[in-house]
């Protein structure tokens, strides 16, 4: 676990360890959000990119009536 410090202008740098396993870019976004009492950072993917991540996802299922 790597620790941060919040500079004076609300700043932190990415530990070299997570942007290297998140394969994050300069200038890449993020979307930053509160999560109960810690702030999660979370990549923003393109639609390009995204084509696909549901592939063989299993869509037999029971639906109710009025959603057929």
């Amino acid at each position: 676990m790597a620790i941060v410090t919040v500079s004076p202008k609300f700043q932190v740098v990415i530990p070299r360890e997570i942007r290297e396993a998140l394969q994050l870019e300069p200038g890449q976004k993020v979307q930053a959000l509160q999560y109960q009492n810690r702030v999660e950072f979370i990549p923003v993917q393109g639609m390009r990119k995204m084509r696909g991540f549901l592939k063989g996802i299993d869509t037999t299922l029971t639906r109710d009536r009025d959603r057929v």
